[in-house]
């Protein structure tokens, strides 16, 4: 038995439009949820078109000739904009019936490229137990005929395996959402070893650490603590006589441990830096989930996920941006202040689910609007646009001067002294302060 893909019923009508305008074929990616029964899919995107595309296209059209790099990247940039709980479900093809044979070939290719990409950037894992199966959907943009078959991108050799695909209307009318604000104060120590000052690698070693922490934190949903196998929604009343569908909206807290448990061990690290960066900031989480009796541990699951990706996302967007405008080989030998990307929602027509996107402080509503255009292939009005949070900053403080040998051979004698002081079950805090007094170097504990 395959899986069952609940469609909203407007992708249907998108779907359809794409097939009459298709010249041969177009390509785009699929936008849902997983869950363990079913699949939903809320959106359907297309892939922006190449510039001068139709130029390079001589000859008869070839399904081989589809240009991975730009869809790997395109699928990229969309998944920067999906909330927690949303993620790319997969890829379709409308073609014409010339290149129907070599569709599900294709597609194969697409799918494994695709998440391959994607799961480069992420800084968490698919668990064990969660769906790996992923869409490939072809329309024969002659009989509007639908193949949908799904393969499973943790198995490289996967073949295809059928699956139902079945539109519903209002499918996100009442899923529940939830959101929290979470305050980050994140110190990342540029290690001297690292070459060229390389921040964006540093950076990612950082969110890497704190990511953990995020991973371990307990989650109060409108204040409660719950087991992560009790239905999320269980407990509640529907209200009687509202017959109008509505999302329901959880509140939640996020307490991160402050320290690790008794039985950890504790150690002390000095380490030669060469400045630091710092992260600060609140920045706004939101996560989706069905309406099909959801556990608490697939939304906690969501809103830990949506936390970490938006500061990976955004922290990606600042350094791109940083290579554009200063070029890759900028030294950093100046404190800096850079001001990281701010988080906005934009609702989706036809659907409860919001969608989100980062703007710098300069940015205008007509630049987001046109991303949303060809990104989403989706029309924003301005007043649309709800930005959700303050200023978040990124702090670069490098250190000028390297270390003496008189002070480097000072700093090996006193990391000895305090590797001894730990063995002996000393206190190591006024070995640290001597050497925060005499030396400008950053240190930091695992």
């Amino acid at each position: 038995m395959g899986r069952t893909y609940l469609v909203e019923e407007g992708i249907g009508q998108y779907l359809t439009e794409l097939s009459t305008k298709v010249k041969p074929y177009v390509t785009g990616l699929l936008i849902g949820q997983c869950s363990p029964q079913r699949d939903y899919v809320v959106r359907a995107v297309r892939t922006p078109p190449k510039e001068q595309q139709q130029e390079e296209s001589l000859g008869p059209p070839k399904l081989a000739s589809l240009d991975e790099e730009w869809i790997t990247t395109h699928a990229s940039q969309v998944s920067r904009m999906l909330p927690g709980g949303l993620l790319v479900l997969g890829v379709f093809l409308v073609a014409t019936p010339e290149l129907a044979k070599d569709g599900q070939n294709a597609l194969r290719k697409l799918i494994f490229s695709v998440e391959k990409s994607l799961s480069k950037r992420r800084l968490w894992k698919l668990a064990e137990e969660e769906v790996s199966d992923r869409a490939a959907l072809q329309i024969c943009s002659a009989t509007k005929k639908v193949v949908c078959r799904t393969y499973d991108v943790q198995d490289p050799k996967s073949s295809a395996k059928p699956a139902d695909w079945k539109y519903q209307s209002a499918l996100t009318a009442s899923w529940v959402a939830l959101g929290c604000t979470v305050n980050v104060n994140i110190h990342i120590p540029l290690l001297a070893t690292s070459p060229n000052h390389d921040l964006e690698k540093n950076t990612k070693n950082g969110l890497n650490r704190w990511s953990k922490q995020i991973e371990d934190s307990v989650f109060l949903i409108n204040g409660q603590v719950k087991d992560e196998d009790t239905e999320l929604l269980e407990g509640q009343k529907k209200l009687r006589g509202n017959t109008q569908p509505s999302i329901q909206f959880s509140d939640v807290k996020v307490l991160t441990q402050l320290c690790q448990g008794a039985s950890a061990r504790s150690t002390a690290t000095v380490q030669v830096c060469s400045g630091s960066i710092n992260l600060r900031g609140a920045v706004k989480c939101r996560a989706y989930v069905h309406n099909n009796k959801p556990k608490v541990k697939e939304a906690v699951q969501a809103l830990k996920r949506d936390i970490i990706n938006t500061l990976n996302d955004r922290c990606e967007i600042l350094f791109e941006d940083l290579i554009l405008n200063e070029g890759p080989q900028k030294k950093n030998s100046e404190r800096e202040y850079h001001v990281l990307p701010q988080r906005l929602f934009v609702p989706v027509a036809g659907s409860s689910v919001m969608l989100s996107d980062y703007k710098f402080g300069d940015e205008a509503a007509g630049e987001i609007q046109e991303r949303f255009v060809e990104m989403l292939d989706q029309p924003v009005q301005a007043e649309d646009i709800h930005i959700a949070e303050d200023i978040s900053t990124v702090d670069i403080c490098p250190v000028a001067d390297s270390p003496s040998d008189t002070q480097q051979a000072q700093l090996t004698k006193a990391t000895l002294l305090l590797k001894l002081q730990q063995n002996m079950g000393l206190v190591v805090a006024a070995a640290v302060a001597v050497l925060a007094s005499i030396f400008s170097f950053n240190y930091f504990s695992d």
